[in-house]
């Protein structure tokens, strides 16, 4: 346990009791245990911290000095790039190439696992943008979101950087009603017009989606069939009398099976059983069938492989072609660079500025995530107690 930075636990502490970053390591360290030559590690660092990402590569690196054979599964490419000699890319199930890593970088990696180039920007077709769908004024909860104002137009992309804790999630959950807010309005429509959202039913009833960012806690039942997930929320399309309608239930989940292109055995497939891309799928799935005016993305492709991310920034596309209009939140910069029309920075729960798609520049986004802080430790410096000689 030690070896793998869980020393400080006590080893009678049931696993059910850790963080899901704690029970990836025990895993970790229960293989790591033994005289094993071959060790396959699937998304081994996908709920881990920058911490125990280092420890797991500390390990690695040790076994591969005793001549163990790793097999090293990952959508993370710049761990790849750190711990393998050799790559293989799978596209369609199908083996693209056996290379040395350091013949591929990044990008090239990327162009194989797709099967195209990437640009600047991907081009989400044509669509056109129109007026205000969503207006956010003045939204405040405590000290994690702060007078936060900002406006989303029909058939567009708003997209929300920042630091881990500047607020990002809290407020997509503000908009959604899941968190009650200490000021603020929430407007929708063209002239904008103010909603009393209280809690998710409120959203949902205004046309306001929300795809979480814990799909796996929060938004999906991991024991039940793709077609009963997908229902949910939609219970009286599929129900009367108080009774699901198997037949209904079943043509829905073919559906959006079909629409978004879910692999699977059949629609009674367990959803534990799906690849995180098509458990994400699953979940945009059955809010597909809302209809919903506004759509709030937290993280929408963290944990999935890249050629499901591409088959969900295509969904977006067609999304707004529709004319709604969508806020993504994702802490992978390069991601909203890519598929946005505009992005607003938050920092220490602000909104420091929005950027416009073909004027931003890397280097600017990232100035305005760490700003909110810069000026918060200011103040706090400010009014700090002097001493005097």
């Amino acid at each position: 346990m030690a070896q793998v930075g869980l020393d400080a636990i006590d080893p009678d502490t049931l696993v059910g009791s850790l963080g899901i970053g704690h029970q990836q390591m025990v895993e970790i360290a229960r293989n790591l245990i033994g005289d094993c030559h071959v060790l396959i590690l699937d998304e081994p660092t996908a709920m881990l911290t920058a911490r125990e990402v280092e420890m797991l590569f500390e390990q690695i690196t040790r076994l591969q000095a005793r001549g163990v054979a790793i097999i090293y599964i990952s959508h993370r490419l710049e761990e790849l790039a750190r711990v393998a000699q050799r790559i293989a890319v799978l596209r369609d199930g199908k083996l693209v190439c056996v290379e040395p890593m350091a013949n591929y970088n990044s990008e090239q990696l990327v162009t194989l696992m797709v099967g195209r180039e990437l640009g600047e920007h991907i081009d989400l077709g044509p669509r056109t943008i129109g007026g205000p769908a969503l207006t956010v004024t003045g939204l405040t909860r405590s000290d994690k979101v702060r007078d936060v104002s900002f406006e989303v137009r029909a058939g567009e992309i708003y997209g929300i950087s920042g630091l881990i804790g500047a607020g990002r999630t809290e407020l997509l959950r503000l908009i959604f009603g899941a968190d009650p807010a200490d000021s603020g309005t929430v407007a929708l429509g063209s002239p904008a017009k103010v909603v009393s959202i209280r809690s998710p039913v409120d959203a949902v009833g205004h046309g306001i989606a929300l795809i979480t960012e814990d799909r796996k806690g929060e938004g999906l039942l991991l024991t039940q069939s793709i077609s009963a997930n997908i229902a949910l929320g939609n219970m009286p399309e599929i129900s009367g009398g108080g009774v699901v309608n198997s037949r209904n239930e079943t043509a829905l989940a073919k559906r959006q099976i079909d629409a978004m292109r879910i692999r699977s055995s059949s629609p009674t497939q367990l959803v534990s059983e799906l690849s995180g891309g098509n458990q994400q799928k699953v979940v945009i799935g059955r809010w597909l069938e809302r209809d919903c005016a506004v759509m709030l993305f937290d993280e929408p492709t963290r944990g999935i492989d890249v050629g499901a991310k591409f088959d969900i920034y295509a969904l977006l596309g067609e999304l707004t072609r529709q004319g709604k209009a969508l806020v993504v939140v994702s802490s992978d910069l390069r991601e909203l660079m890519l598929i946005c029309d505009r992005i607003g920075v938050l920092s220490a729960g602000r909104l420091i500025e929005t950027f416009e798609r073909d004027s931003w520049t890397q280097d600017e986004l990232l100035a305005a995530a760490f700003a909110g802080y810069q000026k918060r430790d200011a103040l706090l410096n400010e009014a700090a107690p002097r001493n005097t000689p």
